[in-house]
């Protein structure tokens, strides 16, 4: 009997696809739910250095549940690469304008600063309605 640790590399990691549907499920549980996925955290071979996560879809994503101060007060920021032109948005408009770009957003934060995080927010497809292409892939 081996006791040896084992360690996954891109050649021999088993992806699967996954459907989340966010209607009426509240948005920080539903993205650290999320996070841990895409990163692989859930398969008993995770690797953190090799991006072992599934892809996931999510559907509904624009009848996800927010609580009504997140709504009001949480504000993403982005700069326009010009002197003082910090551009932000409430929660609220990004839920009713683009709801796709909320989830990245809120997922993005959770994953690590590098190269591969933004490999694994690559796997993440976010629709605001119930329908998308992906049933080809999704088992079950």
């Amino acid at each position: 009997m081996s006791r040896l640790t084992t360690s996954l590399n891109p050649a021999t990691v088993q992806r699967d696809w996954l459907l989340i549907d966010a209607k009426d499920k509240p948005f920080g549980r539903l993205i650290g739910e999320i996070a841990v996925k895409l990163r692989g955290k859930h398969k008993p071979g995770f690797t953190p250095h090799v991006d072992c996560g599934d892809f996931i879809v999510v559907i509904n994503a624009s009848q996800v549940r927010i609580s009504r101060e997140r709504k009001l007060d949480k504000e993403y920021f982005r700069h326009t690469g010009w002197t003082g032109h910090v551009r932000s948005e409430k929660t609220s408009e990004l839920l009713a304008k683009n709801p796709e770009k909320l989830f990245k957003l809120a997922t993005r934060g959770m994953l690590p600063k590098n190269h591969l995080g933004r490999e694994q927010l690559k796997k993440l497809k976010v629709y605001s309605g119930g329908e998308h292409p992906h049933t080809a892939q999704i088992k079950g």
